[in-house]
């Protein structure tokens, strides 16, 4: 069974090893969402909505949220964005019956990428 929990948030940031129109400063509104593989428990939950809500917005949201994110990561492509999200949250979602499947991030409403485990581990 796959959990998916999404977030939106508003930063700035400027590609600084690419050449084209991203080099510059510039903001998007991002969308997150965080996708989570297992069975659900006694309860009858993979795992609790309110628990990926506050884990996220701890670790992630709250520094990410209104940021310059070149403060944050070096080179803030999506790409290395979400590499980022997911080391920042997949040991907290690392359960018996649950783990972190995948972390999107979304640029545009059109143009985003997907991390998974193997793509970490790569």
């Amino acid at each position: 069974m796959l959990l998916k929990k999404e977030f939106v948030f508003d930063a700035a940031h400027n590609l600084i090893h690419y050449k084209g129109k991203c080099e510059k400063l510039h903001g998007h509104t991002y969308r997150m969402v965080v996708i989570i593989e297992g069975i659900p428990d006694h309860e009858g939950m993979v795992i609790d909505f309110c628990e990926v809500s506050s884990l996220v917005k701890e670790r992630v949201i709250s520094r990410l949220d209104h940021a310059y994110i070149n403060d944050i990561i070096p080179q803030p492509s999506a790409e290395n964005i979400a590499v980022w999200v997911w080391k920042e949250i997949e040991g907290f979602l690392r359960r018996p019956n649950c783990h972190l499947e995948a972390v999107e991030i979304w640029e545009t409403a059109t143009s985003g990428v997907v991390v998974r485990k193997e793509d970490i581990n790569a």
